[in-house]
This record gives structure tokens, C-alpha cells and sequence, in this order.
């Protein structure tokens, strides 16, 4: 595990399996892997926010390449293997917004983007989908966003690919179709932070940990989605997402 130079007291945790638990433990969230019988634990999910200038200036905002926005899902709002995806509650505009997933393998903080690379495990494609008019509700009051992001369902997630089975550049393309009909299409290369960027910046916030997550930010594009609509997400030579809501 990478960590940085100064030393710190270990923090010991006692482990779900070594203890009884008064109510039943919750289960790991986990996503399949492409080529095995393995899956990919996930621990936490980290998005940044603003990581296209074409999506941030559709919604109305400038990109501050200095100070990166980040939020945060619960694991369990992964949807994996393609399973349905419910339409949340309280929200009556969901919106979609694809993105490159990077899983980690390794750990660490306080780390350059030179350091950052290695601890990338795999990739996939996802969708941060989001309860907009709650995002919206929460902007102009100057409140946090968890209640447009961080809900049930809202990270649908493909199978993820060994980093070291794929090429992953600037030249890379993402994209998303709903109903068989574009949204959202880009190249990697139009991210305003790169992924080892991303990850250094939020190991100055996190002590990143084996089994995280991070979403990496959406292309302009982003629109509504309704009960019944079919999506497909691609990450070109990659992964591939296909769900529905329901």
C-alpha cells in the first residue's frame, strides 16, 4: 500500500466475520469481472463533479482546474449484472450521466499523480444518475448534493476489465444511448483532470483503500430518462453497461 511519510497510529477494526452481530450483517457490494468467476468488492464510491468543460458549461458552471469537486455515493448504490434499475422516489426528473469507472487495487494518501497509476486495478463504465431537481433545490440553498446523487439504485455499474488486459488513452471513447438513440459521446481526452490527477487529489482528502471506486466525470449531454427507457453505455474496447429502467 502506498502511504505518505509521516507516521501515524494504526486504527484496528474488528471484521464482520470475527464478531456476532446483533441484526444481520449487511452484504459487500461487488461487480463482475470480465474473463473470471471473481467478483470486485467495492468499498466506496468517489465522483468528481465538472471533469468535462462542455458538461459544466451546459449546466451552467465554470471548471476550476485547481479545486476538483468531489461527492460520494454509498456502495450500495451499485446495480450490477444488468439488473433493472427501479426509478428512485421523490424525484420527478432523473437524469443520466455516463462515466469512465476506475476501481482501485491498491491504497494509499497523500500521493503525486505519478504515484497515483499504480494503483489502478481495472475499468468499467457507469451511470451517475441523478435526482436533478433535488440537485437543483439543494444548489440554490447552498446545501450539500447527497440527496440528487447519493440515493438508492443511482450507480449502475458495468463488468470491469483488468487494466492490464486494455489500453485506456486520450484517444478513448465514451458514450451512451438511450432507447438506440445517442445522448451522451466523447473522448477520454476531454477530461479536465486526469485519472491520476483524480486520484492524488483525493488521496489528500481520503486514505484511498482496495475496492474503491471512482467515477470520473460526464461529457455534455445530460437529459432525462423514464420508467421503460433501455440504456446502452460503452467504453470503447473496454465495457459495456446495458439496463432498463423500470
Amino acid at each position: 500500500m502506498l502511504r505518505c511519510d509521516h507516521t501515524t497510529a494504526s486504527i484496528g477494526f474488528v471484521t464482520l466475520v470475527a464478531m456476532k452481530t446483533i441484526i444481520p450483517a449487511p452484504a459487500t457490494p461487488s461487480l463482475p469481472v470480465v474473463g473470471s468467476e471473481q467478483r470486485f468488492p467495492v468499498r466506496r464510491i468517489f465522483c468528481i463533479g465538472r471533469n468535462y468543460a462542455d458538461h459544466a458549461k451546459e449546466m451552467g458552471s465554470t471548471v476550476d482546474k485547481a479545486a476538483p469537486i468531489f461527492f460520494c455515493k454509498p456502495a450500495d448504490a451499485v446495480v450490477s449484472d444488468g439488473a433493472d434499475v427501479p426509478y428512485p422516489q421523490a424525484t420527478s426528473d432523473l437524469h443520466h450521466e455516463v462515466e469512465m469507472v476506475v476501481a482501485l487495487g491498491d491504497g494509499g494518501r497523500d500521493l503525486t499523480p505519478e504515484q497515483s497509476s499504480a494503483l489502478i486495478w481495472g475499468y468499467g463504465v457507469g451511470l451517475d444518475l441523478t435526482r436533478r431537481d433535488l440537485q437543483a433545490q439543494a444548489k440554490a440553498k447552498g446545501n450539500p448534493w447527497d440527496t440528487g446523487k447519493a440515493f438508492d439504485h443511482s450507480a449502475p455499474v458495468s463488468a470491469l476489465r483488468a487494466a492490464s488486459d486494455v489500453d485506456v488513452n486520450a484517444q478513448t471513447t465514451l458514450q451512451l444511448e438511450v432507447n438506440g438513440s445517442p445522448r451522451q459521446h466523447t473522448t477520454l481526452g476531454e477530461m479536465v483532470h486526469s485519472v491520476p490527477e483524480i486520484i492524488a487529489a483525493l488521496s489528500h482528502l481520503f486514505e484511498l483503500k482496495a475496492g474503491d471506486l471512482i467515477f470520473t466525470g460526464t461529457p455534455a449531454g445530460v437529459a432525462a430518462l423514464q420508467r421503460g427507457d433501455a440504456f446502452y453505455a460503452e467504453l470503447q474496447g473496454v465495457a459495456e453497461l446495458r439496463g432498463r429502467i423500470v
